[in-house]
């Protein structure tokens, strides 16, 4: 059964995350990701200005004077909800933890995708698949992931992003658009990712908190990995320290940008103390200029 509370949650993010989709992002989303491809619709004559390539040489060649076939968009798309449920995403130094900002940002990307008539399935894994809920339309199915996101308790704790790329790589066979939403906390993902980058339209969401990026000068203190439970002690105040942390965040970050960019997968950065409504939109924005 779920609790009031769960439920109450539930319903703050529809209602905001309806109101965002409403004015903001439904439009922008309807333009940046396009159906599937272009059906054929029907035969008519050439008129001036028609692509020669859209020919129809055995009806021309019946009629004896050109004639063209006629295709639409083929506008129904399936979107697919990858979210990563590893320990690190209880995380939060701020208002929310970045499991709840991943509630958000599937909220907003299934809300826009439902009042676009597309379809909407769901991932949810650690170091194995958690839940995998098959895309369907409708509210009641936007609601059902928006709860699975928020309130899902996962066996696993650690991370395993090249499982769950290829577990969604065997399962989805049709090209759909496809978020993954996650902290990239993880190796060993490189070579699945640049293949399903191929097949889908797949756009990367990282979730980065301050906190999580930066050692505060205390002193010695204890810190606890969130998907080990191993912990260690490290004297923060210590040059040593803090420059072989700043130099492995800023590997980490090279290393992915670098992945994305030549795999050409979009990402999109989102820092869990700022709103994540500016960095949706550049994305959108972006997106859009390349039709």
């Amino acid at each position: 059964m779920l609790t009031k509370d769960i439920l109450k949650q539930v319903r703050q993010i529809e209602i905001k995350t309806r109101g965002l989709v409403n004015e903001v992002f439904s439009g922008e989303y309807h333009s940046v990701f396009k159906g599937r491809g272009m059906e054929f619709s029907e035969v008519r004559e050439y008129q001036f200005g028609d692509d020669i390539r859209n020919i129809d040489w055995n009806v021309t060649a019946r009629y004896g004077h050109p004639f063209v076939k006629i295709f639409e968009e083929e506008r129904e798309l399936t979107v697919m909800l990858l979210v990563d449920m590893s320990g690190s995403l209880h995380f939060g130094s701020f208002e929310k933890t970045k499991q709840r900002i991943a509630a958000e940002l599937s909220a907003i990307l299934a809300f826009s995708a439902l009042k676009n008539n597309d379809k909407v399935g769901l991932i949810l894994f650690t170091d194995q698949i958690e839940k995998f809920v098959s895309p369907r339309k409708g509210r009641s199915h936007v609601l059902r992931i928006i709860r699975e996101v928020l309130s899902f308790k996962p066996e696993g704790n650690k991370t395993d992003l090249k499982g769950a790329l290829e577990y969604f790589n065997h399962t989805i066979k049709k090209k759909s658009i496809t978020f993954l939403i996650s902290d990239f906390i993880d190796e060993g993902y490189e070579k699945i990712i640049k293949i399903i980058g191929k097949k889908h339209d797949f756009v990367s969401i990282i979730l980065q908190d301050p906190r999580e990026r930066e050692i505060p000068k205390a002193g010695l203190i204890k810190i606890q990995d969130s998907e080990t439970g191993s912990i260690r002690y490290l004297d923060s105040s210590s040059k040593i320290v803090q420059d072989y942390f700043n130099q492995k965040i800023k590997s980490n970050d090279d290393k992915i940008k670098d992945l994305f960019m030549r795999s050409r997968i979009d990402s999109i950065k989102i820092d869990t103390s700022k709103s994540y409504i500016k960095p949706l939109v550049d994305f959108f924005k972006v997106r859009e200029k390349r039709w």
